[in-house]
């Protein structure tokens, strides 16, 4: 169902950097944010400190795949659940601390896809939107990414580096089915985030973007096996997916938050990446490590307009 009764977010540009901006009306308040608007987009009023403490959210749900769950990321959480591999520092966690949450239910959970938000994914893992409640004030969503298909994708698009490293041999093989792919999952998402207001109306709702895995060119092949051809190929696939996540997204009353900052992909430094590569020394291969879970964490707060503390 659309709700007109929510702040939208200001539109982005999916693939562009910088911080996330929008504001959804925040639920329980101490007072009221002033908003300005100018042309289309909305400006919100910064928060004092004092407000902040006063702004923290009683119940935050957290769901999700892997890139909220953070395999492999430091130590792991939530032992019972060892399918869902959820990391005692994935964003989820840190901004329950750092936000003075009283409660949190993580459900995110690795290989997670759509389907598993109404049907469970393991015998001891509820349907991940069971965890929604009348009271819940805060819904932080990273989905669809597995619908899609990205890890089966880059390890057909290694596969076939291996015999073309500069070539285009991934592009040349899907042509525009990804394209394809990407607009087939607009119902399900949209749906996703309708039937979260539904159940927890209250709520401030996230959709958190996917980081940036590839550079937009160039590569680092061998160690990420990607033709230099097929590097902007799957770049422009990772940016339509995070658009089309946006679109659906705010359509339905969430904020989208924008992660996909350039600069700290599968290429760069173990001091700057933010995701793993192939060969990973933090977390699980193609996912964030402990710097991507951290910066998603600001990316969040900063959607809620909330300081760092």
């Amino acid at each position: 169902m659309f709700r007109t009764n929510r702040t939208p977010a200001i539109p982005r540009s999916p693939g562009g950097g910088g911080r996330p901006g929008g504001l959804r009306r925040l639920a329980r308040l101490a007072a009221p944010l002033a908003i300005a608007a100018m042309g289309i987009s909305l400006a919100t009023a910064p928060v004092a400190a004092e407000e902040a403490e006063s702004a923290a959210f009683g119940h935050y749900v957290a769901i999700g795949d892997s890139f909220v769950a953070g395999p492999l990321v430091q130590a792991q959480a939530n032992m019972p659940l060892l399918g869902c591999m959820q990391s005692s520092v994935n964003y989820p966690k840190r901004l329950a601390e750092e936000l003075g949450i009283s409660e949190l239910t993580d459900v995110s959970c690795s290989g997670a896809v759509m389907s598993h938000l109404y049907e469970a994914q393991f015998d001891d893992t509820p349907p991940q939107l069971d965890a929604l409640r009348p009271e819940t004030d805060l819904v932080t969503v990273g989905i669809a990414g597995n619908d899609f298909g990205f890890s089966q994708v880059l390890m057909e698009c290694a596969k076939r580096s291996l015999t073309n490293p500069l070539g285009s041999p991934c592009a040349d093989y899907y042509g525009d089915e990804l394209d394809q792919r990407i607009e087939g999952l607009r119902g399900e998402v949209s749906g996703v985030y309708a039937d979260i207001a539904e159940r927890s109306p209250n709520a401030t709702v996230l959709s958190v973007g996917y980081l940036q895995i590839l550079p937009e060119s160039g590569g680092c092949w061998p160690s990420t096996p990607i033709s230099r051809g097929d590097v902007p190929f799957l770049d422009a696939a990772q940016t339509k997916l995070n658009a089309m996540l946006q679109e659906e997204a705010t359509a339905q009353g969430a904020v989208f938050v924008d992660t996909f900052e350039r600069g700290h992909d599968v290429c760069q430094g173990s001091s700057t990446r933010w995701v793993e590569g192939l060969i990973p020394e933090d977390g699980a291969p193609i996912h964030p490590n402990n710097l991507g879970m951290a910066a998603t964490t600001d990316f969040v707060r900063s959607a809620l307009n909330v300081p760092q503390p």
